[in-house]
């Protein structure tokens, strides 16, 4: 199958009811592989989402598959009791996947981390939000290096939603009113939460700073 099949087979994926995404989770929680199985085929599209903009990449299919195992991973991992859509936490994990083998495969950097967040033009993107520009006294090629690795590994000690915010509004496509619906907020209360996420990250990354130099 080469990458235009895969985009019409994703295509007629149906997307699920609130009722019965929320009975397979149920089920799938309580070891039911097929309703384990029925999640990963309807969340397929997520994988699609994350591979499109590497559409003309040689390997795009292999970087597919390696997206669809982050779903699967995200699938067992995820809490549906927490409250926070599954679309915002396995993207996560889908969009690690492809570019960790993109990386690998020396075709990708990156780059949506230098991308400003939807809906807010002329924002700061999420590296700018985060560092303190003043503070900066590693060296430019070591911090790019670096950087974003431990940008990563920050997010993934945040609270859930604080998380599920900015990897939404700036790792994902996600605007702050589709986030508030999402997580079933006011669109105050995600920017209250994203400006809380960045405060965190921020002072994780300056920890790292210190002791590295």
């Amino acid at each position: 199958m080469n990458f235009g099949e895969y985009v019409a087979a994703i295509s007629a994926i149906k997307t699920l009811a609130p009722a019965e995404e929320w009975q397979l989770w149920r089920e799938c929680k309580s070891g039911d592989r097929k309703a384990r199985q029925r999640l990963i085929e309807s969340y397929q599209p997520l994988v699609c989402r994350e591979a499109m903009p590497w559409r003309s990449y040689p390997y795009i299919m292999d970087a597919v598959q390696e997206g669809t195992v982050g779903l699967i991973e995200a699938v067992e991992t995820f809490d549906p009791a927490r409250g926070v859509a599954f679309s915002l936490y396995g993207m996560h994990r889908i969009r690690g996947r492809i570019l960790d083998f993109l990386r690998k495969e020396g075709g990708a950097d990156i780059a949506c981390l230098e991308a400003p967040s939807p809906g807010e033009e002329g924002s700061a993107n999420l590296k700018e939000r985060v560092t303190d520009r003043a503070a900066l006294s590693v060296p430019e090629q070591v911090e790019n290096n670096l950087f974003s690795e431990h940008l990563h590994s920050a997010l993934e000690r945040l609270p859930c939603k604080e998380k599920a915010v900015l990897e939404g509004m700036y790792l994902g496509s996600a605007d702050a009113r589709d986030m508030a619906d999402d997580l079933s907020v006011s669109l105050a209360h995600v920017y209250r939460l994203r400006d809380k996420g960045i405060r965190r990250v921020r002072g994780m990354l300056a920890r790292f700073k210190s002791s590295w130099t």
